[in-house]
């Protein structure tokens, strides 16, 4: 997989996608469609643009938080409260496949495009929103944060030490996975359309998200009716599982059935602590996991990390280093997977990025723009709709573009 610009087509070549959205929520959606070969337009308000262009730090006068999410983009800048700059908005819909927006509910309509205009005029148009609680019940007005997605989703509570605060998930987890579920969807709604004809309104919110992670947290409170406690580093169902003391730091260990716990005490020659009653099977482990864990590092904490990490991959058992980002980001294993890339920024110079999580065999994602300057390509799109240089002009001191 290529880490230069190129233009080669991905999954999703032909499909133009108009992007209304800003921060973190839907630009991530729609870098990862440009990133499998849809062409994106991002639209921005004049002179200021997306608000995380100025946020974070700023190298040769350029935010890499902004070039994180926004790869694989055109820039046109647009008023959109004023009627000319919504006209041209709804030219640029008649051809295009995708409209995706993140504002709250009611926004769209505000501008005239509420879902039954949306759908009368644009039947063809898959339209992806993402927004805090959906759009419908009595929170749907209500703005909404990563940080409160967190919290009411019950995310936030089940995370932390036993004894501690309730703790939220240090990347902004509810915005990336309502971006990835509104790619999904978006793509599902594109294959749909492929074979009826018609669009698509697709929506996800923040918190919803993060409750269909839940999985089998859910599953044990569903089944039980008992609300599931903070278990900050342990599984909540299993033992041993979790970060063990090593002589130089923690090792993560994850047997993850009975027969990798038998693999796990046999690598550290403890194999007999199964015949104790206390430890015989997993529920006694859990009940018994203070004593356990006592007894586990007595002898993981006699060797070092690297050492445990070659001996229990030997035996296979999982485990792993728990690896800050440069590490991470020097691991040969991340370097192997490309999973940091290099954006060519120009005057800017080169923006590392993160890489493709999806690898396809036949239309693999690739950079095919570098971040995009505000309003970069207005220019040119306006052209495209026809816009004569005096048109355009005149647009721009009415301060439309």
């Amino acid at each position: 997989m290529s880490d230069s610009p190129s233009q080669s087509g991905g999954s999703l070549e032909g499909i133009r996608v108009i992007d209304l959205t800003r921060v973190i929520s839907g630009p991530f959606c729609t870098q990862m469609l440009g990133d499998h070969g849809a062409e994106v337009i991002k639209v921005e308000p004049p002179g200021r643009g997306d608000i995380v262009r100025s946020q974070g730090n700023m190298v040769n006068g350029f935010s890499w938080y902004f070039a994180q999410f926004n790869r694989n983009k055109r820039s046109l800048t647009l008023d959109l409260r004023q009627e000319a700059g919504r006209e041209i908005l709804c030219r640029l819909l008649d051809d295009a496949d995708v409209l995706v927006e993140n504002f709250r509910p009611g926004v769209m309509a505000k501008m005239g495009l509420d879902d039954a205009t949306l759908r009368e005029r644009f039947p063809h148009l898959v339209v992806g929103r993402i927004n805090g609680f959906g759009s419908t019940g009595p929170y749907r007005d209500r703005p909404a944060y990563d940080f409160i997605a967190q919290a009411m989703s019950g995310f936030m509570g089940v995370n932390g030490p036993p004894d501690g605060e309730p703790m939220r998930a240090a990347p902004p987890i509810s915005d990336m996975v309502a971006s990835q579920n509104l790619a999904f969807g978006i793509s599902a709604a594109l294959v749909r359309r492929a074979r009826t004809g018609q669009g698509e309104i697709v929506e996800t919110a923040l918190t919803n998200g993060l409750i269909s992670m839940m999985g089998y947290l859910a599953a044990e409170y569903f089944a039980t009716g008992e609300v599931p406690g903070r278990t900050g580093n342990d599984h909540p169902m299993l033992y041993p599982y979790g970060l063990f003391q090593a002589s130089d730091g923690e090792v993560a260990i994850a047997p993850s059935n009975d027969i990798m716990v038998e693999r796990f005490l046999g690598a550290l020659n403890m194999q007999e602590l199964l015949e104790e009653e206390r430890f015989a099977d997993n529920r006694r482990r859990m009940a018994n996991r203070e004593p356990l864990r006592e007894l586990l590092n007595q002898v993981i904490s006699q060797r070092s990390v690297e050492e445990w990490i070659a001996h229990f991959n030997e035996a296979g058992v999982p485990c792993g280093r728990v690896q800050d980002l440069r590490e991470t980001f020097e691991d040969p294993q991340v370097v192997a997977q490309q999973m940091m890339l290099q954006l060519d920024q120009g005057e800017h110079g080169q923006v590392p990025t993160t890489g493709f999580p999806v690898k396809m065999s036949e239309a693999p994602a690739s950079l095919h723009f570098p971040v995009p300057g505000l309003g970069e390509h207005t220019a040119s799109l306006l052209d495209d709709l026809g816009l004569d240089d005096a048109a355009q002009q005149a647009l721009r001191d009415k301060g439309v573009i």
